[in-house]
Protein backbone atom coordinates (compact mmCIF):
# COMPACT_ATOMS: atom_id res chain seq x y z
CA UNK A 1 0.00 0.00 0.00
CA UNK A 2 2.10 2.86 -1.32
CA UNK A 3 -0.37 5.72 -1.75
CA UNK A 4 -3.27 6.92 0.39
CA UNK A 5 -5.40 9.75 -1.02
CA UNK A 6 -7.54 11.91 1.26
CA UNK A 7 -10.95 12.84 -0.13
CA UNK A 8 -13.69 14.85 1.60
CA UNK A 9 -16.60 12.54 2.34
CA UNK A 10 -19.25 15.18 1.67
CA UNK A 11 -18.50 15.53 -2.06
CA UNK A 12 -19.77 12.84 -4.41
CA UNK A 13 -17.89 14.49 -7.27
CA UNK A 14 -14.56 14.38 -5.42
CA UNK A 15 -15.18 10.80 -4.30
CA UNK A 16 -15.71 9.67 -7.87
CA UNK A 17 -12.62 11.53 -9.08
CA UNK A 18 -10.52 10.05 -6.30
CA UNK A 19 -11.74 6.54 -7.08
CA UNK A 20 -10.14 6.80 -10.53
CA UNK A 21 -6.90 8.46 -9.37
CA UNK A 22 -4.88 5.25 -9.10
CA UNK A 23 -4.27 5.38 -5.35
CA UNK A 24 -3.76 2.13 -3.49
CA UNK A 25 -6.06 3.39 -0.73
CA UNK A 26 -8.62 6.15 -0.29
CA UNK A 27 -9.07 7.90 3.06
CA UNK A 28 -12.75 8.90 3.01
CA UNK A 29 -12.61 11.85 5.37
CA UNK A 30 -15.36 12.49 7.90
CA UNK A 31 -13.08 14.57 10.14
CA UNK A 32 -11.27 17.81 9.32
CA UNK A 33 -12.46 18.38 5.76
CA UNK A 34 -16.16 18.13 6.65
CA UNK A 35 -17.96 20.89 8.55
CA UNK A 36 -19.93 19.85 11.62
CA UNK A 37 -23.29 20.61 10.03
CA UNK A 38 -22.39 18.49 6.98
CA UNK A 39 -21.25 15.38 8.86
CA UNK A 40 -24.63 13.57 9.01
CA UNK A 41 -25.08 13.79 5.25
CA UNK A 42 -21.41 12.92 4.68
CA UNK A 43 -21.83 9.69 6.64
CA UNK A 44 -24.63 8.60 4.35
CA UNK A 45 -22.61 9.63 1.29
CA UNK A 46 -19.72 7.44 2.47
CA UNK A 47 -22.05 4.53 3.16
CA UNK A 48 -23.51 4.66 -0.35
CA UNK A 49 -20.09 5.19 -1.95
CA UNK A 50 -18.52 2.17 -0.26
CA UNK A 51 -21.49 -0.05 -1.08
CA UNK A 52 -21.34 0.92 -4.74
CA UNK A 53 -17.54 0.78 -4.97
CA UNK A 54 -17.40 -2.74 -3.55
CA UNK A 55 -19.65 -3.97 -6.35
CA UNK A 56 -17.10 -2.87 -8.97
CA UNK A 57 -14.01 -4.66 -10.24
CA UNK A 58 -10.46 -3.74 -9.15
CA UNK A 59 -10.61 -0.88 -6.69
CA UNK A 60 -8.51 0.90 -4.08
CA UNK A 61 -8.77 -0.02 -0.43
CA UNK A 62 -11.43 2.09 1.28
CA UNK A 63 -10.59 3.44 4.74
CA UNK A 64 -12.79 5.93 6.58
CA UNK A 65 -11.15 8.68 8.60
CA UNK A 66 -13.51 8.89 11.52
CA UNK A 67 -13.60 11.66 14.07
CA UNK A 68 -11.35 11.42 17.13
CA UNK A 69 -12.23 9.22 20.08
CA UNK A 70 -12.83 12.22 22.33
CA UNK A 71 -14.88 14.18 19.77
CA UNK A 72 -18.27 12.74 20.66
CA UNK A 73 -18.78 11.96 16.97
CA UNK A 74 -17.04 8.67 16.37
CA UNK A 75 -19.94 6.44 17.41
CA UNK A 76 -22.23 8.10 14.86
CA UNK A 77 -19.48 7.67 12.24
CA UNK A 78 -19.18 3.94 12.94
CA UNK A 79 -22.95 3.42 13.20
CA UNK A 80 -23.26 4.67 9.64
CA UNK A 81 -20.20 3.40 7.77
CA UNK A 82 -19.73 -0.04 9.32
CA UNK A 83 -22.91 -1.18 7.57
CA UNK A 84 -20.87 -1.12 4.35
CA UNK A 85 -17.88 -3.04 5.79
CA UNK A 86 -15.08 -0.64 4.87
CA UNK A 87 -11.63 -2.14 4.50
CA UNK A 88 -10.41 -0.10 7.41
CA UNK A 89 -10.57 2.95 9.63
CA UNK A 90 -8.08 5.80 9.86
CA UNK A 91 -7.90 6.95 13.50
CA UNK A 92 -6.87 10.59 13.91
CA UNK A 93 -5.28 12.04 17.03
CA UNK A 94 -4.30 8.63 18.34
CA UNK A 95 -2.60 9.30 21.66
CA UNK A 96 -1.51 5.79 22.67
CA UNK A 97 -1.92 2.06 22.25
CA UNK A 98 -4.84 2.27 24.68
CA UNK A 99 -6.67 4.52 22.20
CA UNK A 100 -6.03 1.98 19.47
CA UNK A 101 -7.47 -0.77 21.66
CA UNK A 102 -10.48 1.43 22.50
CA UNK A 103 -11.23 1.76 18.80
CA UNK A 104 -10.74 -1.98 18.37
CA UNK A 105 -13.42 -2.67 20.96
CA UNK A 106 -15.86 -0.38 19.16
CA UNK A 107 -15.10 -2.06 15.83
CA UNK A 108 -15.60 -5.53 17.32
CA UNK A 109 -19.12 -4.57 18.43
CA UNK A 110 -20.00 -3.19 15.00
CA UNK A 111 -18.56 -6.25 13.24
CA UNK A 112 -20.74 -8.49 15.40
CA UNK A 113 -23.81 -6.35 14.71
CA UNK A 114 -23.30 -6.55 10.95
CA UNK A 115 -22.17 -10.19 10.73
CA UNK A 116 -18.64 -9.27 9.74
CA UNK A 117 -15.63 -11.39 10.63
CA UNK A 118 -14.03 -10.43 13.93
CA UNK A 119 -10.98 -8.30 13.19
CA UNK A 120 -11.87 -7.77 9.52
CA UNK A 121 -11.69 -3.99 9.83
CA UNK A 122 -8.08 -2.86 9.74
CA UNK A 123 -6.73 0.32 11.36
CA UNK A 124 -4.18 2.94 10.41
CA UNK A 125 -3.43 5.45 13.16
CA UNK A 126 -2.12 9.00 12.90
CA UNK A 127 0.12 9.16 15.94
CA UNK A 128 1.71 12.63 16.12
CA UNK A 129 -1.18 15.10 16.18
CA UNK A 130 -0.85 16.02 19.87
CA UNK A 131 2.16 16.67 22.05
CA UNK A 132 1.12 13.91 24.47
CA UNK A 133 1.13 11.29 21.71
CA UNK A 134 4.88 11.64 21.18
CA UNK A 135 5.57 10.21 24.63
CA UNK A 136 3.72 6.96 23.85
CA UNK A 137 5.21 5.91 20.53
CA UNK A 138 6.81 2.73 21.84
CA UNK A 139 3.53 1.13 22.84
CA UNK A 140 2.10 0.18 19.46
CA UNK A 141 4.10 -3.01 18.98
CA UNK A 142 1.72 -5.88 19.70
CA UNK A 143 -1.11 -3.54 20.71
CA UNK A 144 -3.63 -4.71 18.11
CA UNK A 145 -3.76 -7.25 15.31
CA UNK A 146 -5.91 -4.76 13.40
CA UNK A 147 -3.05 -2.28 13.09
CA UNK A 148 -1.64 -2.11 9.58
CA UNK A 149 0.11 1.25 9.51
CA UNK A 150 1.28 4.30 11.47
CA UNK A 151 1.18 7.75 9.91
CA UNK A 152 2.35 11.14 11.05
CA UNK A 153 1.13 14.67 10.51
CA UNK A 154 2.71 18.05 11.16
CA UNK A 155 -0.36 20.26 10.79
CA UNK A 156 -2.34 19.39 13.92
CA UNK A 157 0.86 19.09 15.92
CA UNK A 158 1.94 22.62 15.00
CA UNK A 159 -1.49 23.88 16.05
CA UNK A 160 -1.14 22.00 19.33
CA UNK A 161 2.26 23.56 19.97
CA UNK A 162 1.19 27.05 18.91
CA UNK A 163 3.98 27.16 16.36
CA UNK A 164 4.24 29.82 13.67
CA UNK A 165 5.17 27.24 11.07
CA UNK A 166 6.37 23.65 10.84
CA UNK A 167 8.85 24.21 7.99
CA UNK A 168 11.94 26.37 7.75
CA UNK A 169 12.88 28.78 4.95
CA UNK A 170 14.42 25.91 2.99
CA UNK A 171 11.16 23.95 3.08
CA UNK A 172 12.48 21.29 5.44
CA UNK A 173 10.64 20.42 8.63
CA UNK A 174 11.89 22.22 11.72
CA UNK A 175 13.26 20.21 14.64
CA UNK A 176 10.03 19.35 16.52
CA UNK A 177 8.40 17.93 13.38
CA UNK A 178 11.52 16.13 12.19
CA UNK A 179 11.49 14.41 15.59
CA UNK A 180 7.82 13.42 15.21
CA UNK A 181 8.58 12.04 11.75
CA UNK A 182 11.50 9.96 13.03
CA UNK A 183 9.54 8.62 16.00
CA UNK A 184 6.77 7.47 13.68
CA UNK A 185 9.27 5.63 11.53
CA UNK A 186 10.81 3.95 14.57
CA UNK A 187 7.40 3.04 16.02
CA UNK A 188 6.17 1.55 12.75
CA UNK A 189 9.32 -0.52 12.41
CA UNK A 190 9.01 -1.75 16.00
CA UNK A 191 5.37 -2.70 15.39
CA UNK A 192 6.18 -4.25 11.99
CA UNK A 193 3.54 -2.17 10.18
CA UNK A 194 3.65 0.25 7.26
CA UNK A 195 5.40 3.56 7.94
CA UNK A 196 3.40 6.30 6.19
CA UNK A 197 4.86 9.74 5.51
CA UNK A 198 2.88 12.97 5.97
CA UNK A 199 1.01 14.96 3.34
CA UNK A 200 2.64 17.69 1.26
CA UNK A 201 0.24 20.63 1.17
CA UNK A 202 1.49 22.47 -1.94
CA UNK A 203 -0.06 20.13 -4.48
CA UNK A 204 1.09 22.33 -7.37
CA UNK A 205 4.77 21.90 -6.42
CA UNK A 206 5.20 18.41 -7.88
CA UNK A 207 8.99 18.73 -8.09
CA UNK A 208 9.24 19.48 -4.38
CA UNK A 209 6.77 16.72 -3.67
CA UNK A 210 8.88 14.19 -5.57
CA UNK A 211 11.96 15.17 -3.58
CA UNK A 212 10.07 14.66 -0.32
CA UNK A 213 8.83 11.25 -1.50
CA UNK A 214 12.37 10.21 -2.39
CA UNK A 215 13.67 11.36 0.99
CA UNK A 216 10.94 9.39 2.75
CA UNK A 217 11.74 6.23 0.79
CA UNK A 218 15.44 6.69 1.50
CA UNK A 219 14.81 6.85 5.23
CA UNK A 220 12.57 3.79 5.39
CA UNK A 221 9.00 4.97 4.83
CA UNK A 222 7.14 2.71 2.42
CA UNK A 223 4.05 4.86 1.79
CA UNK A 224 2.91 8.48 1.67
CA UNK A 225 -0.39 10.27 2.02
CA UNK A 226 -1.71 12.56 -0.73
CA UNK A 227 -4.18 15.44 -0.68
CA UNK A 228 -4.63 15.74 -4.46
CA UNK A 229 -5.00 13.18 -7.26
CA UNK A 230 -2.02 14.74 -9.08
CA UNK A 231 0.29 13.49 -6.32
CA UNK A 232 -0.73 9.84 -6.55
CA UNK A 233 1.27 8.82 -9.62
CA UNK A 234 4.48 10.24 -8.13
CA UNK A 235 3.97 8.34 -4.87
CA UNK A 236 3.33 5.10 -6.72
CA UNK A 237 6.40 5.57 -8.89
CA UNK A 238 8.78 6.51 -6.08
CA UNK A 239 7.62 3.82 -3.66
CA UNK A 240 7.59 1.02 -6.22
CA UNK A 241 10.97 -0.74 -6.08
CA UNK A 242 12.89 -0.68 -9.37
CA UNK A 243 13.53 -3.94 -11.17
CA UNK A 244 17.21 -3.65 -10.35
CA UNK A 245 16.45 -3.21 -6.67
CA UNK A 246 14.14 -6.24 -6.72
CA UNK A 247 16.73 -8.39 -8.47
CA UNK A 248 19.42 -7.40 -5.96
CA UNK A 249 17.12 -8.22 -3.04
CA UNK A 250 16.40 -11.64 -4.53
CA UNK A 251 20.11 -12.22 -5.05
CA UNK A 252 20.81 -11.35 -1.40
CA UNK A 253 18.13 -13.76 -0.19
CA UNK A 254 19.49 -16.47 -2.51
CA UNK A 255 23.06 -15.91 -1.32
CA UNK A 256 22.09 -16.42 2.32
CA UNK A 257 19.92 -19.40 1.41
CA UNK A 258 22.94 -21.01 -0.25
CA UNK A 259 24.95 -20.58 2.97
CA UNK A 260 22.37 -20.93 5.77
CA UNK A 261 24.98 -21.14 8.52
CA UNK A 262 26.86 -18.05 7.40
CA UNK A 263 26.61 -14.74 9.20
CA UNK A 264 28.25 -12.90 6.30
CA UNK A 265 28.16 -13.62 2.57
CA UNK A 266 29.90 -12.09 -0.43
CA UNK A 267 27.87 -10.79 -3.38
CA UNK A 268 29.21 -8.76 -6.32
CA UNK A 269 32.26 -7.66 -4.36
CA UNK A 270 30.30 -6.64 -1.24
CA UNK A 271 30.33 -8.25 2.18
CA UNK A 272 26.76 -8.54 3.39
CA UNK A 273 25.52 -9.42 6.86
CA UNK A 274 22.13 -10.19 8.41
CA UNK A 275 20.71 -6.62 8.33
CA UNK A 276 21.08 -6.71 4.54
CA UNK A 277 19.06 -9.92 4.50
CA UNK A 278 16.33 -8.40 6.67
CA UNK A 279 16.03 -5.36 4.39
CA UNK A 280 15.92 -7.56 1.29
CA UNK A 281 13.18 -9.76 2.71
CA UNK A 282 11.10 -6.78 3.76
CA UNK A 283 11.33 -5.27 0.30
CA UNK A 284 10.25 -8.52 -1.36
CA UNK A 285 7.35 -8.90 1.08
CA UNK A 286 5.94 -5.57 -0.13
CA UNK A 287 5.69 -6.71 -3.74
CA UNK A 288 2.27 -7.59 -5.17
CA UNK A 289 1.54 -11.29 -4.85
Amino acid sequence: MRSQLFVPADSEKKLEKAFAAGADCLFLDLEDSVAAVAKPKARQTVLSFIQEAKSKGPRPLLYVRVNALDSGLIDADLDAVMQAAPDGVLLPKCVSAAALQHLGAKLAVKEAEHDLADGATRVIAIVTETAASLFNMGGYAGASERLTGLAWSAEDLSACLGAETNRGPDGAYTAPYALARSLTLFAASAADVTAIDAVYLNFRDLAGFRLECEAARRDGFTAKMAIHPAQVAIINEVFTPSQGTIEKARAIVAAFAAEPEAGVVSLDGEMLDRPHLVRARRLLERLPK
